[in-house]
């Protein structure tokens, strides 16, 4: 005697409301879960910082390897999403699967700068040349990482620009391991100067460069007391900055200039050569 087999079918109202109901449920947790991801990696526009801040600096890698987690959970879902809903069509699974790695192989075959991106983009993830929010130098590209994918790499330049780099393109890296560039200013002070004057003026005229400029001047520059110079009778005074790379121009010209007129206003004589600006590592 043989089993009764009994086989339900929904109407096709109820098909169609499960399948869309399908397509929704897989969209929001994808959408929910990049947001988070967002969330725990980007800046906060009150203060500029992220929420995980820490967490990111003292974990670089494990951030990093978030925003990897992110992309293939988000496959994930959405693969699955597309086999549940052909299931609810009558398409059987086995040919879904089947197709999937056959179109796969030909795909892997047909494009083989996909296999260098996402070759390339482990290498990246899984050694030290670069983390989440370091700032670096890709391709005459300068930003902050704010993604190492298994295809792009993405970067965040000055102008909030997102810049996407494929993998395969990355070929050197310059990364500035503290996430800025040291310009120094050494400011010859005239024989008939007066110290107290003359530190005060630059004072002034170094905070109103950096409250006018701070997407460029990371931080507040540091002014150093006045020293002598050990091979002449000379004095200097030394102003600090914490740069964004790339825009030592603003340094070298604008500053430079500004201290100069100040100075000629004070020493009608000074020339322009007292004034030396250089780069180099703490």
């Amino acid at each position: 005697m043989q089993p009764i087999q009994f086989i339900i079918e929904l109407p096709a109202s109820l098909r169609i409301l499960s399948i869309l109901l399908l397509a929704i449920i897989a969209h929001f947790i994808v959408r929910e879960l990049r947001r988070l991801s967002q969330w725990m990696l980007a800046p906060t526009p009150q203060t500029g910082v992220s929420m995980t801040e820490s967490f990111a600096r003292r974990y670089p890698k494990l951030a990093t390897l978030m925003t990897v987690f992110v992309s293939a959970i988000t496959f994930t879902i959405y693969f699955v999403a597309v086999g549940l809903i052909l299931k609810e069509l009558n398409v059987s699974l086995k040919a879904y699967l089947a197709s999937a790695s056959v179109i796969g192989l030909a795909i892997g075959f047909g494009s083989q700068g996909l296999v260098q991106d996402v070759v390339i983009g482990l290498t990246l993830i899984f050694s030290d040349a670069m983390n989440i929010e370091d700032l670096v130098e890709i391709s005459g590209q300068i930003g902050k990482v704010e993604e190492i994918g298994l295809r792009f790499t993405t970067l965040v330049n000055l102008y909030g620009q997102k810049i996407y780099i494929p993998n395969r393109n990355i070929g050197i890296i310059g990364r500035f391991r503290r996430g800025y560039i040291r310009a120094y200013v050494d400011i010859q002070i005239p024989d008939q100067g007066e110290d107290k004057e003359i530190s005060e003026n630059v004072r002034a005229t170094s905070q109103g460069m950096y409250d006018q400029h701070r997407s460029i001047i990371l931080s507040e520059p540091e002014i150093f007391k006045v020293k002598e110079a050990k091979a002449g009778k000379w004095r200097y005074l030394r102003v600090k900055f914490h740069l964004w790379p790339g825009q030592s121009s603003l340094i070298e010209t604008t500053f430079k200039q500004r201290v100069i007129a100040l100075l000629k206003k004070l020493y009608p004589d000074y020339p322009d050569w007292m004034i030396t600006v250089t780069y180099k590592a703490e």
